[in-house]
């Protein structure tokens, strides 16, 4: 764990060292949704592979950069692409770039993820603000000794996802006259999409969409004391509610559409912040 936390650190001062830009704010996009980076100003880009110990991207879709730059006015670090557990990296792994982020200053962080839609109140390409996890994946990234540098043994998930900032998007979508929806996330560990019958049991158990992404990411924020606001676009019905089968290239499409419209930044976004800033965070 001192190597991780050396690691992170010399990453950090890496990143930091290529600007002047000193961000509080990070986003993670994921699948398709890499096109908000376009759209900052003062941006130094740096790809995942220059950066020390960071782990490489390889999913579709996923362009595996970190960009630095300014949302209007205001800083923001963003990860265009995400690595998996499915990939074959451990769940320290996986967690490492937020590790990264929190070093670097940043204390509020946006998670984007594609997902599957189980709730049936979701149509193809809702956004859903995200209010709790359910971890189906059977990893945790904090297993092992624990660095308290980075945070307690045993941090607390009871509000993973911080309520004041899920009714501050709530309150920018309906300014911006965007439908937007509350719902709980189930993480799976992939590649392969679920079967009728999984998504049968996610939602008997609770569960409003399904993805394989964001509950490594969220762990390891909240260890370190980052607040979360996660948004999954639902880009497909979840397997057996529609009788179709499910292909990656309709997730990209979905996700790029919705979220992007055209590489515009994801609806809100830079309003959300504002407010943000003007509250002190």
């Amino acid at each position: 764990m001192n190597a991780n936390f050396a690691q992170a650190d010399a990453a950090a001062r890496y990143l930091l060292s290529r600007t002047t830009l000193r961000p509080k704010v990070a986003l993670i996009l994921g699948s398709g949704l890499g096109a908000f980076a376009d759209e900052l100003s003062d941006a130094v880009s740096t790809p995942y592979s220059q950066i020390p110990s960071f782990p490489q991207a390889t999913a579709i879709g996923h362009a595996g950069q970190l960009v630095i730059g300014k949302a209007g006015e205001i800083p923001v670090a963003v990860m265009r692409g995400r690595v998996h557990l499915y990939e074959g990296y451990t769940p320290q792994q996986v967690a490492f770039p937020v590790r990264v982020l929190g070093r670097m200053g940043v204390r509020a962080m946006i998670i984007t993820n594609a997902a599957g839609g189980i709730n049936l109140e979701y149509k193809q390409g809702a956004l859903v603000v995200i209010t709790d996890h359910i971890n189906l994946q059977g990893k945790n990234p904090l297993v092992g000794a624990n660095d308290e540098r980075f945070g307690a043994r045993f941090p607390d998930m009871t509000e993973a996802y911080t309520k004041s900032y899920r009714q501050s998007a709530l309150s920018v979508a309906g300014t911006l006259g965007k439908m937007i929806y509350q719902g709980v996330y189930a993480g799976l560990l992939g590649p392969s999409y679920e079967t009728p019958a999984e998504i049968r049991y996610l939602r008997i158990i609770g569960a409003d969409l399904v993805g394989m992404s964001t509950v490594p990411e969220v762990i390891a924020a909240r260890h370190m004391g980052i607040k979360i606001l996660a948004i999954s676009c639902v880009t497909n019905m979840a397997a057996g509610i529609l009788d179709q089968p499910i292909h990656h290239e309709e997730v990209l499409e979905t996700s790029s559409r919705r979220f992007c419209q055209g590489s515009r930044p994801i609806p809100g976004t830079e309003e959300f912040w504002r407010r943000k800033n003007d509250r002190g965070r």
